[in-house]
């Protein structure tokens, strides 16, 4: 029987506040989780050494470093196009720096997995931003190949098929999806399930979240929690168990304070429930 690993997002915002998160997932029967990192200025060889001792402290399994990048960003479909990723030029070369210093970090703490967004991919192939930008992904993909490293593109920005183009094109190995079944929706790229018939191959991790399509635009969709939204998690995991899917389910809840946690344990419940629903 496939054994799906129920976990969550921790922001590493600075060394002191993380113990306290890990205590706070383990009091909840959470033991993995992914580590989100936007200020590469903590990521520090003294940082590195004292996460690394806290994660072994208190018995987490980190599933994979989200590796954020300086510089603007806007989450929405307008500025969103200029600020995002890799794909704008005028950041490029900073944010190639960024992942790899990142992804060293991450190697430091002896994760393998190392996730981010990639920006809006162009859904033209003939785009002139397209082949440049695919070059930035490999030189990024080639350092971590070196590490022994997986690059994960979170989904959200780009089409299905347009990641998929990406990662023929780019050519290496250790590219993968860090699958996150909100975003889809609330781009209006995709639905979820279905885009595992584009993908589903390459999904090593899935960031566990809800939300309701975009309603003008130029905004994203609404998040939600679990069960509140468009994503049907039963008609997922049913997907991934036939696809083989032995890895994390990372719940994600991107809001802040005591409500966030009250539904990630929510959702905790409401997948565990599902699991036993179907025999996963």
């Amino acid at each position: 029987m496939i054994i799906l690993k129920i976990g969550t997002c921790i922001n590493f915002r600075d060394i002191d506040s993380i113990s306290k998160k890990f205590e706070t997932i383990k009091q909840h029967g959470i033991d993995s989780c992914q580590i989100i990192s936007w200020n590469k200025s903590i990521r520090t060889d003294e940082n590195a050494e004292t996460l690394k001792n806290l994660i072994k402290e208190h018995c987490i399994t980190v599933s994979a470093f989200w590796c954020g990048w300086s510089g603007p960003q806007a989450w929405n479909f307008y500025e969103g196009q200029t600020t995002l990723g890799l794909i704008p030029k005028k950041y490029r070369e900073e944010r190639i720096k960024d992942l790899k210093q990142g992804a060293d970090f991450a190697l430091k703490l002896g994760i393998t997995d190392v996730a981010t967004h990639m920006g809006f991919i162009p859904e033209n192939p003939y785009d002139p931003n397209f082949l440049p930008f695919c070059d930035a992904v490999r030189e990024v993909a080639e350092h971590l190949k070196f590490n022994g490293q997986n690059l994960l593109f979170e989904t959200g920005q780009e089409t299905p098929v347009a990641m998929l183009r990406c990662f023929e094109t780019v050519g290496t190995d250790n590219l993968a999806v860090n699958l996150d079944t909100a975003n889809l929706i609330l781009y209006g790229k995709a639905n979820p399930v279905d885009a595992l018939d584009v993908f589903g191959k390459y999904v090593r991790n899935i960031h566990v979240k809800d939300g309701l399509y975009p309603t003008d635009g130029k905004n994203l969709g609404k998040e939600t929690r679990l069960g509140d939204g468009k994503v049907d998690f039963k008609a997922l995991l049913i997907k991934l168990r036939e696809l083989g899917y032995d890895s994390y389910l990372t719940i994600e809840r991107e809001i802040t304070g005591e409500k966030q946690l009250e539904d990630v344990i929510f959702a905790k419940s409401y997948l565990e429930n599902i699991l036993k629903e179907i025999g996963g």
